[in-house]
């Protein structure tokens, strides 16, 4: 959920005045609160992929906001000088010289044990894979420092990988509550700690889904309780995903209608529902807050505030995507191909949009690696660990040349 500052247009711009700002309503922290994993999957955790929450305390949150890269020391999960091709070393080993105390890191865990534990009996629990996530965002932008290339975690050192490792980590622990306006307080909201700087920080961990089919991962955005677009996650074109368009705007309305849309407590929100075959049913995957900092995807936050809402529209389904009634649905229809009407408008990626054969291209690319971290990684794992021992020899300069600055002042 990382954070962005836009602004375009004012609310309610007239002809002639000038667009200055986006016309969000104020974003107030019982909103971003209600968004967070642990406030809303009680409510819903029948229509979600199976999860667990663990609550986080501070060392452990200390521990996330610490820099470097320290993991506990297991003897199953092996992260030794020998085999360990990443840079990252575990607390009793060095990248250097496995017998320097000098080199030797504290166990990070020893601060948390019942969070270390909970977490590898969960992992257990979950049939030995999860996918891990904080209140609101998921690690996303880390894939690129784990084995697996992917969130798939198999052990908890896995899990603190990716979590120390992301960006978007780092938004939730420091930046939940940027853009939100002071809000008045109010009694019998359930939560107590909008109005503070302590958040209930949890760590999600959830099953692992076996062959996951992403082109069927939507993103839906609802305004004033009312589901107003639709459009995917996987920005890749799938010529298999039009015909599909009915079934999956049917499922989703239902979900929505029968779920959501009375008991999610504001007006405005976006979530995100996984619809696998045979689409006749949707799994809730996460709530989002209507806000700037939520990737509007196919859309533009500008787009979607400018919808009106509650308007049929005819819509040519062809193998090309989606096109509206107004641009050429006669021509369309000479040529046999179905006209539906629809709300709310459902967008996927066209054959011919730019994005459409994107397989190749990296996603999140403001979080890709250091070119020092790649230059060294070219010279296998022998590189990487040079890389690290001189990082750190750079950083204990630093240190020394600090002490000794504060001595010289004293």
């Amino acid at each position: 959920m990382p954070s962005a500052e836009i602004d375009l247009i004012s609310p309610t711009p007239s002809p002639h005045e000038s667009l200055t700002r986006l016309p969000f309503p104020p974003i107030t922290r019982s909103h971003i609160l209600h968004c967070s994993y642990h406030y809303w999957h009680p409510r819903y955790r029948t229509l979600t992929p199976k999860a667990r929450l663990i609550p986080l305390s501070k060392p452990f949150i200390d521990y996330l906001r610490a820099d470097g890269i320290v993991l506990p020391a297991e003897e199953h999960e092996l992260h030794s000088s020998t085999d360990n091709d990443s840079g990252i070393f575990s607390a009793s080993t060095s990248p250097t010289d496995s017998d320097s105390e000098e080199d030797e890191e504290p166990d990070p865990s020893l601060q948390w044990l019942d969070i270390h534990q909970k977490i590898k009996d969960t992992i257990t629990e979950l049939k030995g894979s999860v996918h891990p996530k904080l209140n609101w965002s998921a690690p996303k932008d880390a894939t690129w420092i784990a084995a697996t290339n992917s969130m798939e975690c198999r052990t908890a050192n896995d899990v603190y990988l990716l979590l120390k490792s992301s960006d978007f980590i780092t938004h939730d622990l420091e930046q939940a509550y940027d853009g939100c306006e002071e809000e008045e307080e109010e009694e019998g909201d359930g939560i107590e700690d909008s109005r503070t700087e302590q958040i209930p920080y949890h760590l999600v961990l959830r099953q692992t889904i076996p062959a996951l089919v992403t082109s069927l991962e939507l993103r839906c955005f609802v305004r004033g309780r009312e589901l107003l677009c639709v459009c995917q996650r996987d920005l890749n074109h799938y010529a298999f995903l039009p015909a599909l368009v009915p079934k999956l705007r049917g499922s989703i309305a239902d979900f929505f209608e029968n779920n959501l849309r009375a008991s999610f407590p504001d007006d405005n929100f976006v979530y995100d529902v996984y619809v696998p075959p045979p689409h006749d049913r949707t799994w809730l995957i996460d709530i989002n807050p209507w806000a700037p900092r939520t990737d509007p995807l196919l859309f533009s936050w500008l787009e979607i505030l400018q919808m009106t809402g509650s308007i049929n529209e005819a819509v040519t389904i062809s193998d090309g995507g989606l096109k509206n009634s107004e641009e050429g649905v006669g021509d369309e229809a000479d040529r046999g191909e179905e006209i539906v009407g629809f709300t709310p408008e459902f967008r996927l990626v066209n054959r011919d949009d730019p994005e459409a054969y994107s397989f190749n291209t990296p996603q999140y690319s403001a979080h890709k690696l250091p070119k020092d971290v790649v230059d060294a990684s070219g010279d296998g794992e022998a590189g990487l660990r040079d890389f690290m021992g001189q990082w750190r020899d750079i950083l204990r300069k630093q240190e020394a040349d600090d002490a000794h600055e504060e001595n010289r002042d004293t």
